[in-house]
């Protein structure tokens, strides 16, 4: 069998144009981080013996006061321990503090928090947490949620909250 070699025509050189020396560089855009509002808050948190019914009876007691509850979680530890504890933000901490009391809550204490509002997008938390680790700031506990589906409203509690509120103001 004969083997034919394909010969290839000879390449010209190419003259390089004073625009064909510069390279250019695609622009690759980065997705605009998302922007978020900080501000400090109060939130409450109070035990009591735990019972079915507990949560409709907070609720309750709450709304009998015409306290609105803007945040809250609640958790009964376990049978070995019949406790319930109640962590609440709420529109007025003296009549929720008051209303909760007269059913049986002790242990009623209230702290300082960080409500950052956010977009709810995709890194969002990571950027935040991020912020405030790189601040050399402990963050104690966290939670959050979705209002609209357009945004989410996380709750800190630091080491320092006065200091990540500074540190994510500038951000």
């Amino acid at each position: 069998m004969a083997r034919t070699t394909k010969k290839s025509a000879p390449q010209k050189a190419l003259k390089a144009s004073p625009e064909s020396t510069t390279k250019t560089q695609p622009v690759v855009k980065k997705p605009a981080a998302p922007s978020f509002t900080a501000r400090t808050g109060k939130e409450i948190t109070v035990t009591f013996e735990d019972c079915i019914g507990l949560t409709a009876k907070v609720a309750a007691a709450l709304a009998a006061e015409n306290v609105n509850i803007l945040a809250g979680t609640g958790y009964s530890a376990s049978s070995v321990r019949p406790k319930a504890t109640f962590t609440l933000i709420v529109d007025d901490l003296v009549k929720a503090e008051r209303a909760l009391e007269r059913i049986g809550a002790y242990d009623v204490q209230d702290s300082s928090i960080i409500l950052v509002e956010t977009p709810n997008k995709v890194g969002a938390l990571e950027r935040i947490s991020r912020l405030i680790a790189d601040a050399g700031i402990n963050i104690y506990y966290f939670y959050s949620t979705t209002s609209s589906g357009r945004t989410a409203t996380c709750v800190f509690k630091t080491a320092d909250d006065k200091k990540a509120i500074k540190v994510l103001s500038k951000a």
